[in-house]
């Protein structure tokens, strides 16, 4: 089948360094209009204070777009806490849909992405099918950093280098406090009202992006999709 699972670990790579942009993961904060009181606090307590509800939440959806050794990535996920999750993410232009549940990966790709990573062959055989391989298998070890939420918030959160506070603005209707990364160049929006959600993450530059985590602790339901081929029958074909 050819390396096409390691697109997805690469992605879920990727991510994680998003997420170093600023020392910290994102999200979207509350419509209240009361002050939290984080604005008033050191750059490290409110990463700390934005990293404890990030990481007491039930669900989450991210979203984003990056930029990887000069190659777009983008991504779309719903994720669920001891879950899994749902969603897009692509390479260049070139993407699939993934499911996280259970102990399993399950991904979909168009016809032009299994015709890249599987030739014209795979293109034929696995078109509008999906395919499935236990997440403990070494080509998705890597996913778990994007689908599982403990993992997801506490791997963003963590590693930054020495942290500046700016001025308070406004990102898509909700008041923030920006925190930016002295070393990485990135800029973390936290809420200061309601709970302390991260809001977003940017970095300019040719290797930046934008990344946002919003509908905190919506229902959100993964079931796995029905007749998904398993990975392991097609190397066994080949």
């Amino acid at each position: 089948m050819g390396s096409w699972p390691h697109l997805a670990a690469r992605t879920a790579a990727v991510l994680l360094a998003a997420g170093s942009l600023a020392g910290a993961s994102t999200g979207c904060g509350s419509s209240s209009s009361s002050s939290n009181g984080v604005a008033s606090k050191s750059p490290e307590q409110i990463v700390t204070a934005t990293k404890a509800v990030a990481a007491s939440a039930k669900s989450v959806h991210l979203a984003g777009s990056i930029v990887s050794r000069g190659t777009p990535i983008t991504l779309d996920l719903d994720v669920l806490a001891g879950s899994g999750a749902r969603g897009r993410l692509s390479e260049n232009g070139l993407g699939f849909e993934l499911i996280d549940t259970a102990g399993t990966v399950y991904i979909k790709g168009s016809a032009a992405f299994y015709r890249r990573v599987g030739g014209a062959a795979a293109a034929t055989l696995l078109q509008g099918k999906w395919l499935k391989a236990p997440a403990s298998s070494p080509e998705f070890a890597s996913i778990s950093t994007l689908t599982d939420l403990g993992t997801l918030i506490d791997t963003t959160l963590s590693g930054h280098g020495t942290l500046s506070k700016g001025a308070t603005t406004t990102i898509k209707g909700t008041k923030v406090i920006g925190i930016t990364d002295v070393q990485k160049g990135g800029t973390l929006y936290v809420a200061t009202s309601g709970p302390p959600y991260p809001i977003e993450i940017t970095k300019s530059g040719a290797s930046g992006g934008t990344v946002t985590f919003d509908h905190w602790n919506e229902p959100l339901t993964i079931k796995a999709p029905a007749g998904a081929i398993d990975i392991s029958q097609l190397r066994a074909a080949h």
